[in-house]
């Protein structure tokens, strides 16, 4: 059975990703809290320690691996936006990319793939431009992020191995993510959208998420970048109005932009009042279908999977 070392493998997408992968590959999980890991992915992958930054002991892992997965990451929207927190969002995915580096360097069978994370933050905000894979980076803390982490996974290619990086959209599932915070004010009926609702929201279900990345590492002829987002992106106002018909509650509140930036800082820009309108064409044209194209179907799907 082929082996594939996911790092990252607690987060969001990574407890997603195990779970699949695991029926038709030994999944090598690193991570730096093994405890953690064992209580929820320790059913879907064999889980080894790993302080984010070296090769260590895991090294041997990567020997005759078929693929490495990096999710690794601090979560950028777990906190305020202060220095210690901007930084410990670039270096965590720079220490780990390199770390990856260095074990394709040392070993003697290396993988047949990489497959490096980044995210459409890559574009910065560009209002209703639609954006493509060779669409040039934007300006703003996560394009910065985002273009130093790709930069820096570029060596891979140099190494001979196959490289594939996967511009992440906003990920919609049922235990995690942005959805469970976008749901609870409609609960209490006090749904709405941030700001004028009119940013860009380029969106993918988890189910779609998981199943590009399996193309991605299964499909030989694919290399560089993809985007990771439904062919249908929609304004920020029409999720939260269809969210709301989901929910059956309302949309009719917002949030006005001066009070998430007092509460939020820089993160209320970056994230909810801003937006990138990303087109995932080269993933289409390699041949892969989404199973959720339009938000609505998304929703409905993903909002009874959690029930």
């Amino acid at each position: 059975m082929k082996q594939v070392v996911i790092t990252g493998a607690t987060g969001f997408i990574g407890r997603a990703l195990c779970k699949d992968l695991c029926k038709d590959y030994k999944v090598i999980a690193l991570s730096r809290d093994i405890r953690r890991a064992s209580k929820s992915i320790g059913g879907f992958a064999e889980i080894f320690e790993w302080d984010g930054r070296t090769t260590g002991t895991w090294i041997h892992q990567a020997e005759g691996a078929y693929a490495i997965i990096n999710l690794a990451g601090e979560n950028v929207a777990s906190g305020r936006w202060i220095q210690s927190k901007k930084a410990g969002i670039l270096h965590s995915r720079l220490d780990a990319t390199r770390a990856i580096i260095s074990a394709i360097k040392q070993v003697n069978n290396k993988p047949s793939v990489i497959i490096q994370s980044s995210a459409i933050g890559y574009y910065g905000s560009c209002g209703a431009q639609q954006l493509y894979e060779q669409s040039p980076p934007g300006k703003g803390f996560l394009a910065d992020v985002c273009r130093k982490v790709e930069f820096c996974a570029e060596q891979i290619g140099n190494l001979g191995v196959r490289l594939v990086v996967i511009r992440t959209g906003v990920v919609i599932g049922p235990d995690g993510g942005a959805l469970p915070r976008l749901n609870k004010p409609f609960k209490f009926y006090l749904g709405g959208h941030p700001g004028s609702g009119k940013q860009w929201f380029s969106w993918i279900s988890m189910e779609d998420q998981v199943a590009a990345i399996r193309f991605l590492l299964e499909n030989d002829s694919q290399q560089g970048v993809f985007n990771l987002t439904a062919p249908e992106p929609v304004t920020m106002k029409i999720f939260c109005k269809t969210l709301g018909r989901v929910l059956h509650r309302p949309s009719w509140l917002f949030m006005p932009g001066f009070i998430l930036r007092k509460a939020l800082g820089e993160m209320a820009d970056e994230m909810l009042l801003s937006g990138q309108r990303v087109l995932p064409d080269k993933l289409l044209d390699a041949g892969f279908r989404f199973k959720h194209e339009q938000v609505k179907d998304a929703l409905i799907a993903v909002l009874n999977s959690g029930r």
